[in-house]
């Protein structure tokens, strides 16, 4: 009964002759859902219509708004989980509780029970926690149960934890069974399953490309077995065992490869994407024989098996792989397509098979179950429609009549945690259970899906007539637009309150107005120009998801599952299993004959010169400036992607907050003035997250004098009249929103943008990303931008070529420096009154102490230098700090009643969900 994980790929089914044959092998391209498709033309809406202003939480008819482009109401009841997101889950044999891995929630297990429909017991490194553990990660498959329900293993970075499983279900007696690293390859434990008998577990080892055996009472490893790249899941079969491998085989000599986690994979030269998908097989009955394997779809997952037949979720092909386990053939491929308008984007990542014959296949990224018909191994499935579920369904089981959906993220960020409002790490998690409905039904919940993600006939128009008049964003894809030239700026971290919460204009809330105007006088005079926006959201919890959501339209399932522990990765800039297979932006840009310039963002390498900090580069800009000459302190750097490698300028660096964002502003200028700008132009400008050696009031600052300075630069050349500016953040997690923490300050910045105006409609990433691609003629690169609705109506057809000015700081850029630059401190303009004034960088004498605790707390985190990494730090401990030096030691975050020291701050003890 274990809740298993497994991909699908359907458009429908096409049968009979018409079916595409390789050797025994049928792919099934599912007709049913094409047909509805068409049949639903007009009772479904595109994105932005169908929102309107609603907000994220907020419930209508359709469901509940969530921060992803999407409602959700799921079919049946939910148990929601404010503990933070499922990763996986098991039943126990006797189908009486499960067992939910947890991540970002201050624990690493929940046991419900599904009787009462409550949650039993809560396990792991927390104080609130029933059963205390020493560590929070949790792998991607799993937790797995004994045969005889005495046991509960849960997959970890270094092994397994061992649980006993007390007679009502809760666990007890926690030890460790150790798996030793290879080198710098930790274990990163993953799926497991139990010999018949119990006396053996064999576990995927996915840090290390093997699969072991375990004596399940010694916990002494008995054998060990080289498999694919990346092994996720198990499914025993007789004597056979059968593995999926993620990254599929290992490389062949002269191959393109890209790494991960130290291993290398073949890939894509150009999307660095993953190239093959396997499962092995291990024969148990002969366990000296070396493990064949078999060939399946891209980033196989999920491993369900039944009545002779091996299910397989490929979730980057989007698809299910049917083996027939006595040939080991793949004898079917089911696609799970069920949107013609998108072929990928989907993410099957679990599967069953219902006793009467309904396989279901959850579909991640669209929030529902695909339910087909099926027979044998050998016949085609038949399509019967989708199913409604909460936001990202991960796994799916059966229990008598019932059938049991974990949806790893629930109903969003909306656990209530701070009374001051809401955060991006205030993830829930959701239990969803249901009968299932007849075939009929079936087939009318799928329209409530299709109207759930704006699943719209004619989303994706392109290009009829050459003689079509050119507006800012053409409603065709190669249709002419006014504008040629587009720069997209990725931020850090902040949510719109901490920015605009001050601008009385929107609905802000001017008590978590962290950064307001005299921080951040260029973002709110950008505001007033150009149009503010006040519903919009970021996607991501991360920045690890942030810059995925923005380079690929989507955060995909192995980034989606890696949350438990990001350990094998994190940021997945370098690597490999993190890309789609259809490629990113700046890849799409190419596709459609334009330029691309990159200028920091999703790098994964570089080299500074040997010295240099932040007061070196601080001069090193003022002299630029000044004398005119180049850098004394050049950077290079790099990527692993080649198609971005490629097109990315020398000189502007990755995160590190020894640099200054107003030293990375002008190395562009310079290459600006010289050389112009391509179609489509990146930034990472992420000073703004705070932490570096400056005050994080002035780091903000910086940030906002080299986006405004950018602006001015832009504004004032020849590029203006045919230039679109988009200012993001790549999430909003440091911090607070009294309407939801994936609210983000989002800025639309030209000649042919709305000016001076109050946006209050729901926009989000994707829809910003949708609009850069129908700017520019880019295809969408999966169903969420495909579905996505551009931001025309942030737009005019009537320029305002008034350019901007950029304005100087209010706060020092010097502010909180140890030691001043050898070059002199930086003295600000005066602030203006009538606003929360600029942080003074002085620490009261009652708080001396308690800021020296946090001094050498921020220390040990890794801002800067060349192990600089982004959200390193646990949220709430950051969240704080940012604070507490924005606000000079003055007051208590919110929700607190006293400024804490970091040991007192709620989930101090807990590893950060954002640690490389």
């Amino acid at each position: 009964m274990q809740v298993r994980r497994q991909r699908r790929n359907g458009k429908g089914v096409r049968s009979g002759p018409s079916s595409r044959r390789a050797g025994n092998r049928i792919r099934v391209i599912a007709a049913g859902a094409a047909t509805l498709a068409i049949a639903s033309g007009g009772m479904a809406y595109a994105s932005t219509e169908a929102f309107g202003t609603l907000q994220v939480g907020q419930t209508t008819d359709k469901g509940m708004v969530v921060s992803a482009d999407q409602f959700i109401k799921p079919i049946g009841t939910r148990l929601v989980i404010n503990y933070g997101k499922i990763m996986s889950s098991t039943v126990s044999p006797d189908g009486t509780h499960l067992a939910a891995s947890l991540a970002d929630g201050g624990m690493a297990l929940g046991i419900i029970d599904l009787k009462t429909s409550t949650i039993q017991q809560l396990v792991g490194k927390n104080a609130k926690a029933d059963l205390q553990i020493s560590g929070n990660d949790v792998g991607q498959e799993g937790p797995t149960y004994s045969p005889d329900g005495s046991q509960l293993w849960l997959g970890q970075a270094d092994g397994y934890r061992k649980f006993t499983v007390n007679a009502d279900g809760t666990l007890a007696n926690p030890t460790f069974v150790s798996i030793p690293a290879d080198g710098p390859k930790r274990a990163l434990a993953s799926g497991a399953v139990f010999s018949a008998d119990g006396k053996t577990v064999y576990a995927a080892v996915n840090g290390q490309n093997r699969v072991v055996a375990i004596d399940a009472a010694s916990g002494a490893i008995q054998q060990s077995w080289a498999v694919g790249i990346a092994p996720r899941d198990l499914e025993m079969v007789g004597n056979k065992l059968y593995v999926s491998n993620e990254g599929g085989r290992p490389a062949k000599p002269g191959e393109t490869t890209i790494n991960s986690y130290n291993t290398d994979v073949p890939a894509d030269p150009d999307t660095g994407s993953a190239t093959t998908g396997t499962v092995s097989v291990i024969n148990l009955a002969d366990t000296s024989a070396e493990p064949t394997s078999i060939d399946v779809g891209l980033h196989p997952t999920a491993l369900y098996a039944k009545n002779g037949a091996l299910f397989v979720t490929n979730t980057a092909t989007n698809d299910v792989s049917v083996i027939d386990t006595t040939s080991d053939k793949v004898v079917q491929t089911i696609a799970t397509q069920p949107w013609p308008e998108s072929e990928v984007g989907y993410e099957p990542d679990a599967v069953t098979l219902t006793d009467d014959g309904h396989l279901l296949v959850t579909l991640g990224r669209a929030n529902a179950v695909a339910v087909y018909r099926y027979t044998t191994a050998l016949a085609p499935v038949s399509y019967v429609g989708l199913l409604p579920t909460d936001y990202f369904p991960s796994e799916i089981t059966t229990v008598g009549n019932d059938v049991l959906v974990s949806n790893t993220r629930g109903i969003d960020a909306r656990r209530p945690n701070n009374p001051a409002g809401y955060g991006t790490h205030d993830t829930t998690s959701s239990l969803q259970k249901f009968t299932l409905p007849s075939d009929t039904v079936i087939k009318a919940q799928t329209q409530k899906v299709f109207t759930q993600n704006g699943w719209t006939p004619n989303s994706v128009l392109k290009s009829t007539s050459p003689n079509v008049r050119p507006v800012a964003v053409p409603k065709r894809l190669g249709d002419p637009s006014t504008i040629k030239y587009v720069f997209l700026i990725v931020k850090e971290n902040r949510t719109y309150d901490q920015v605009f919460g001050d601008d009385a204009r929107g609905n802000g809330d001017a008590s978590l107005a962290q950064y307001g105007l005299n921080v951040t006088p260029n973002q709110h005079a950008m505001a007033r120009q150009f149009g503010l926006y006040d519903n919009a959201y970021d996607v991501g919890t991360n920045s690890a998801e942030g810059h995925n959501w923005l380079m690929q339209a989507d955060n995909p399932e192995y980034s989606e599952s890696m949350a438990g522990e990001y350990i094998r990765t994190y940021d997945t800039e370098n690597d490999v299993l993190g890309h789609q297979r259809t490629g990113f932006i700046w890849s799409g840009a190419q596709a459609a004959g334009h330029s691309v310039k990159n200028y920091g963002e999703f790098q994964s390498f570089e080299q500074k010169p040997a010295g240099a900090n932040w007061q070196t580069y601080y001069c090193d800009y003022k002299n630029m400036v000044e004398t005119g000459q180049d850098t004394q302190y050049p950077i290079q750097v790099g990527s692993a992607i080649p198609s971005l490698n490629k097109v990315s300028v020398q000189g502007f660096p990755m995160f590190d907050l020894n640099v200054p964002d107003i030293y990375k502003t002008e190395i562009w200028r310079r290459e600006f003035q010289k050389n112009g700008p391509a179609n489509l132009n990146m930034f990472w400008l992420s000073n703004d997250h705070t932490g570096g050696p400056v005050n994080a009031a002035a780091g903000v600052a910086d940030n906002d004098l080299a986006t405004g300075r950018i602006v001015d630069e832009i504004s004032h050349s020849k590029y203006w009249k045919e230039s679109a500016i988009f200012v993001l953040e790549d999430d909003s997690q440091n911090g607070i929103d009294h309407v939801d923490g994936h609210r983000a300050p989002i800025q639309v910045i030209s000649p042919w943008a709305q000016h001076g105006t109050v946006d209050s409609r729901y926009y989000t990433q994707i829809m910003a990303i949708r609009t850069i691609e129908q700017i520019l003629g880019i295809h969408p690169m999966n169903q969420k931008d495909s579905a996505a609705t551009p931001m025309a109506a942030a737009f005019s057809d009537t320029p305002d070529n008034t350019p901007f000015n950029a304005v100087p700081n209010r706060t020092s850029l010097t502010l909180g420096l140890k030691t001043m630059p050898a070059c002199g401190e930086d003295v600000p303009v005066t602030a203006n009154r009538n606003f929360t004034p600029p942080p003074s960088g002085k620490v009261p004498a009652d708080q001396k102490d308690t800021a020296s605790k946090w001094q050498a707390w921020k220390g040990k985190q890794h801002f800067t230098g060349p192990l600089a990494k982004a959200d390193t730090a646990p949220p709430e401990q950051m969240n704080r700090f940012s604070w507490y030096e924005a606000h000079d030691w003055a007051e208590p975050y919110p929700g607190d009643k006293k400024i804490l020291t970091p040991d007192q701050v709620p989930g101090a003890a807990i590893r950060s969900a954002d640690n490389d």
